[in-house]
């Protein structure tokens, strides 16, 4: 029998959507949509990055990004600061890190219930086959 890969792609697309959505939902009452969130984790994770860097982790174009983070400038959430040259680099504010801590507590609960159906080798199993499929060629 051959998979349909077809299905097989949309299946990984449905799944993704359906984590992105039910993300966003949670996230609302924190006060940051999931892309938001995804931003201030990147930024928490790269001291230091540049916007180009910064688009790059989190699936953005660089002009995606700079209007983000010109977005989480307003709502005092992160500071950007002249780097060498023409670099940008971004860190987050106090408000910005108390935004990431609240949204991991919720992701931490939405993603226990979104792979709730896999038991933990099964877990483990998906990560590696998604790590294979991931890996750079």
């Amino acid at each position: 029998m051959t998979t349909d890969l077809e299905a097989l792609g949309q299946a990984i697309k449905r799944a993704q959507y359906r984590n992105h959505r039910t993300m966003d939902a949670a996230l609302r009452p924190v006060g940051v949509t999931l892309v938001q969130w995804d931003a201030l984790r990147a930024i928490d994770r790269m001291p230091h990055a540049s916007g180009h860097d910064l688009a790059v982790a989190t699936f953005q174009s660089d002009q995606a990004f700079g209007t983000l983070a010109t977005r989480l400038v307003e709502r005092g959430l992160i500071v950007r600061t002249a780097g060498h040259g023409r670099r940008i680099e971004h860190a987050l504010t106090d408000e910005g890190r108390e935004r990431l801590q609240s949204g991991r507590r919720v992701a931490e609960e939405v993603l226990s219930e979104l792979f709730a159906p896999l038991d933990e080798p099964g877990r483990g199993a998906l990560a590696v086959l998604l790590g294979t499929l991931l890996r750079e060629q």
